[in-house]
């Protein structure tokens, strides 16, 4: 979502001097968005949440409050302390537990007009990726630093949202690894598909915390496609015909053709130059959840709208309108922006 930067620091140096087109381009499309809840994927986290701060500034003087704000400190950039690539080098991109350039580089953050129950969240962003029922290690790495890596590539997390009229929903929220840049052993194609795998074994109780009580929106970037690109897509094929969860399949309304893709493109949420388009990000209701619509926000090429958001990103927002059981509480819109 035009978030990041390649040094700490420089996200909020960008917000404060207000000339930033990447950033002037994500307002715009956050304000059109009007959402009641915003996942954004790809925003370089600070321990203090001080950039995060100076972007909600921004929207609140826009006339658009996000006044709840919650961000896991991610994987990415952290320091592992070893040599994981095998290059002889160490404190490399390629090194930390999540690849990443600097501590908190590209992370998650949520932002809310509804209160989010911070203090009750779980962030799974420390589970070890071995410890995956069926983990799906590079073969001969069972002993390797490799296997010592936590399975999520940048954050996992549980965030309960606390809804008008008492209820709750909570949101679970990650952003995995790109399945590629990697070598014959495919270790990021292996550990991407294991992100979207730790969900099924949340839901179905398999792993060491107690699986989400529903109403809950599994949501956020998880670089996968069901059908094409690159990735292993079982678990998240999975995750689309799972029982307790709902695919509202949103669509765009750019009318795109693809021959080469399996895919629907109107499901498509990503546009690249050379791989055209892709299904990656992600919202799945709990099946108790009252969709009312949902869709991906591709603007028309005549709306004045589409060229800031080709300027803030290559990825299209998702959105969903739902109602939350019981009855009585209004209806809250969850809609994650893109990277």
């Amino acid at each position: 979502m035009g978030l990041e930067r390649k040094g700490p620091g420089l996200l909020l140096r960008d917000l404060d001097r207000g000339d930033d087109p990447a950033i002037t381009a994500a307002l715009a499309v956050i304000a059109r968005l009007d959402a009641d809840i915003l996942v954004l994927a790809g925003v370089d986290h600070d321990p203090g949440l001080q950039a995060l701060s100076a972007l909600e500034a921004l929207l609140q003087a826009a006339g658009q409050p996000y006044p709840h704000l919650y961000a896991p400190r991610p994987n990415s950039g952290q320091p592992s302390g070893r040599d994981l690539d095998g290059d002889g080098r160490l404190n490399e991109a390629e090194d930390a537990l999540g690849w990443g350039p600097f501590p908190g580089a590209g992370g998650l953050a949520i932002l809310s007009r509804l209160p989010l129950l911070a203090d009750e969240a779980q962030d799974y962003s420390a589970f070890p990726w071995r410890d995956l029922p069926g983990a799906n290690l590079p073969p001969g790495d069972a002993a390797s630093p490799l296997a010592d890596l936590p399975l999520s590539s940048r954050s996992h997390a549980a965030l309960p949202v606390q809804l008008p009229g008492g209820g709750r929903l909570t949101l679970l929220i990650w952003h995995a690894t790109p399945p590629v840049f990697d070598g014959p052993e495919d270790r990021n194609g292996r550990r991407n598909a294991d992100e979207a795998a730790f969900w099924l074994h949340l839901i179905d109780g398999r792993l060491p915390y107690p699986a989400p009580t529903p109403p809950f929106i599994l949501m956020g970037d998880a670089n996968l496609d069901p059908l094409d690109g690159d990735g292993r897509a079982g678990a998240i094929s999975a995750l689309l015909a799972h029982p307790g969860l709902q695919d509202p399949a949103p669509r765009g309304s750019h009318g795109r053709s693809e021959p080469g893709h399996r895919g629907d493109p109107a499901l498509d949420t990503v546009l690249y130059p050379q791989l055209g388009g892709l299904r990656l990000e992600y919202i799945l209701p709990s099946r108790d959840i009252d969709l009312r619509a949902a869709g991906v926000f591709w603007p028309d090429r005549t709306d004045p709208l589409h060229a800031s958001l080709t300027t803030a990103s290559r990825h299209f927002p998702v959105w969903i309108d739902i109602s939350v059981p019981p009855s009585g509480p209004p209806p809250t819109t969850a809609s994650p922006p893109p990277p």
